[in-house]
């Protein structure tokens, strides 16, 4: 039997909005104030971009799937994804404070980054996980554009202190690769994952 919707373990927005755009219908499954859940977020020395972004939704799928046992929820597939801004070897996160914003976002400008997103779904014992890859290029900016834009505060809450979908479209000189990935969550990926679980057909 096909289940009727899916557990969809992130408080991003967009990723709902993302998840209504295929739709797939969803209900929120997210952590309690028992659970620390920022402590999954914490980097290995050496670690590549690559690998911490796949590792980090492992252990937040993982976390998601016994959430679900405990709570004696209803049987659906659990989604996971992380978003995770690179230029080299060097992750930038989300930012702690607008100073932070403002120093990722001068150490992109000029210069083109990538941005990985991992998801993962599980189902049963059926299990199953993806990597977007996009590379974005970011046009010099003044330093009054870059202070307008931290100020307006849509850097906080997202990785590398910006958001592709808001004002800063418009210093994005250039796209390669997933739209909706860089947003937070690859259309493409996310729908095959779904049927190899079997929930699209």
């Amino acid at each position: 039997m096909v289940p009727e919707f899916i557990y969809l373990a992130s408080q991003s927005p967009r990723r709902r909005e993302l998840l209504d755009q295929l739709g797939v219908r969803h209900e929120l499954l997210l952590p309690g104030p028992e659970e620390d859940a920022e402590a999954l977020e914490i980097g290995r020395p050496g670690e590549s971009p690559t690998a911490y972004v796949q590792r980090v939704t492992g252990l937040k799928l993982e976390a998601a799937v016994a959430r679900l046992k405990a709570r004696g929820l209803p049987a659906a597939p659990v989604l996971c994804a992380d978003t995770t801004v690179a230029r080299g070897r060097t992750i930038y996160g989300k930012p702690h404070d607008a100073a932070d914003a403002a120093r990722m976002l001068r150490n992109l400008v000029g210069g083109t980054h990538r941005v990985m997103t991992a998801v993962a779904v599980q189902h049963g014992n059926r299990r199953a996980a993806a990597l977007s890859v996009s590379r974005v290029t970011f046009s010099p900016l003044t330093q009054g554009e870059l202070a307008a834009y931290v100020s307006s505060g849509e850097s906080m809450g997202k990785a590398g202190a910006y958001a592709v979908q808001g004002r800063a479209a418009a210093f994005i000189s250039h796209i390669s690769g997933s739209h909706s990935g860089i947003m937070g969550l690859p259309l493409h990926e996310t729908a095959q994952l779904l049927q190899a679980v079997g929930f699209l057909r």
